[in-house]
């Protein structure tokens, strides 16, 4: 008798009980969500690297400017279109196709001029100017 209702369970059983289902989607879940954060800080860590090299190809052009012009640009639209207060106009020449993008991160860079020496920064992911994770030239 006992063997006849091990079979009758056994033919009856055919599919996973909701214990068990819940059990796959939370593992699931678990799994997703490890993903999602790796993927997160190696997305952080290419806008970073991104940001950097944007920042060196920048800095050249400024310098590009600098020797064509005889002065460091005002701005970093002067590196594609001319500025109306140069001294002379005629050693002006487009040192860029087109104006200077966004960061990666959807800001724009900040250009400060001191003097002869100039810097270029990304606020980097936080966008607050001076703090940790700023990107200068």
């Amino acid at each position: 008798m006992l063997n006849r209702k091990m079979k009758l369970n056994q033919k009856t059983r055919r599919g996973f009980t909701l214990i068990e289902v819940l059990l796959v989607l939370a593992i699931l879940v678990v799994v997703a969500g490890a993903v999602v954060i790796n993927f997160g800080a190696v997305g952080d860590k290419a806008n970073k690297s991104f940001a950097k090299s944007e920042l060196s190809r920048l800095s050249g052009f400024v310098k590009t400017y600098q020797l064509l012009v005889g002065s460091l640009p005002s701005s970093l639209d002067a590196l594609s279109t001319q500025p109306s207060d140069l001294a002379d106009p005629s050693k002006w020449s487009a040192v860029l196709d087109k104006p200077v993008g966004p960061d990666p991160w959807g800001r724009p860079y900040e250009y400060k001029v001191t003097g002869s020496t100039f810097e270029i920064r990304s606020l980097g992911p936080d966008g607050q100017s001076n703090t940790e994770d700023d990107i200068t030239s």
